[in-house]
């Protein structure tokens, strides 16, 4: 099974659109197995974003991600890193098929509701910028009848 990392970004969390794009990855069959509430700082930003440092519009990013609280969700699934940014749909909302949680969802293309790894290398990475391993649930997960 593939993990992926997805971030629910200011604009969607501000909006009170994180429980429609969160049932809409489990309704994909995605598995969460990590999942908090955070704000992001300037120092998690450049960690995160750092392949951005010094293009123009990297400053206009921070200060969006900065802005309120996000939530960072780990999913797991078959192929995870595709689906998701599928069912994500293209950055500018605009542009994004319909049913596609960005075309629901995204105000612009830098204002676009969530983020998604774009490979397994960049997933490996990104986890590990928002969770250790002991948050990250691993194996079968049921409630007790």
């Amino acid at each position: 099974m593939e993990k992926t990392l997805v971030l629910i970004k200011p604009d969607a969390f501000s909006k009170h659109y994180s429980g429609d794009i969160i049932k809409r990855y489990e309704q994909e069959g995605f598995r969460i197995v990590a999942m908090k509430l955070l704000k992001m700082d300037e120092r998690l930003a450049s960690i995160h974003y750092e392949e951005h440092i010094g293009r123009p519009y990297y400053e206009d990013l921070v200060s969006f991600m900065t802005s309120a609280p996000l939530i960072a969700l780990v999913l797991e699934g078959e192929d995870a890193i595709a689906r998701v940014r599928k069912l994500h749909g293209k950055t500018n909302p605009a542009e994004a098929e319909e049913g596609t949680i960005r075309k629901q969802f995204a105000a612009s293309g830098s204002r676009n509701a969530v983020h998604a790894s774009d490979s397994v290398e960049n997933a490996n990475r990104e986890i590990h910028i928002f969770f250790n391993e002991t948050e990250i649930l691993d194996g079968e997960y049921h409630a007790k009848e």
